[in-house]
């Protein structure tokens, strides 16, 4: 689909109007964001099939929005809780078909895999590629919760405000969580590439 000019919220209007030009905004919102979505999903699910699920889901989800959807922050910031909250019960509900502990055991939590579904433009963020298992490796120190702002931060492109938004925490431990994880991350030279910023 040719990249389309009009922002966000100008989707979102048209959508919230209805009618062929609503869903034709929805389209567009769709293809924009999804392949994000998606990788967001995997790191959180680490398996194609669960991601993919994930991702027709957020969309159903985001789809019964309309019409009164209110805009209130980056789209991505209102995507996020949706895949993270979708993609745990995911991957808990694969464990449990598969066989409980061993399951459970063999999955880290919240890695950086990533990927696309198609090869084509995502719908913010950045990252992936052959970085992904070096990074994965690099965090593996951190806790899941200074993981996951680190993660937010640098591969996603959030500001504070809308990783407080999207994790709804205070700016402040935002800010602290990710202060610290960076001064553990400064320990390893292997990190210095992937994380230039103090926050």
């Amino acid at each position: 689909m040719p990249t389309d000019p009009r922002s966000d919220d100008e989707l979102i209007a048209l959508a919230n109007a209805g009618g062929e030009g609503g869903r034709l905004a929805f389209e567009v919102l769709y293809h924009r964001h999804r392949d994000w979505v998606y990788g967001l999903a995997l790191r959180f699910t680490h398996e194609h099939d669960l991601a993919l699920d994930v991702t027709q889901e957020v969309f159903i989800y985001f789809l019964r929005k309309f019409p009164g959807f209110a805009l209130t922050a980056k789209l991505t910031t209102f995507f996020y809780p949706a895949v993270k909250n979708l993609a745990i019960a995911q991957r808990d509900k694969a464990r449990r078909f598969a066989g409980g502990d061993e399951a459970l055991a063999s999955l880290p939590d919240d890695s950086s895999s990533r990927g696309t579904m198609t090869g084509g433009d995502a719908g913010g963020g950045s990252g992936g590629g052959g970085d992904s298992g070096e990074l994965a490796g690099i965090l593996g120190c951190l806790s899941p919760g200074h993981r996951e702002v680190v993660l937010l931060r640098f591969v996603d492109g959030l500001s504070m405000q809308e990783i407080a938004a999207a994790l709804s925490l205070p700016v402040g431990t935002v800010k602290s969580r990710l202060h610290h994880a960076l001064a553990m991350l400064r320990e390893d030279p292997a990190a210095r590439r992937f994380f230039e910023e103090s926050g």
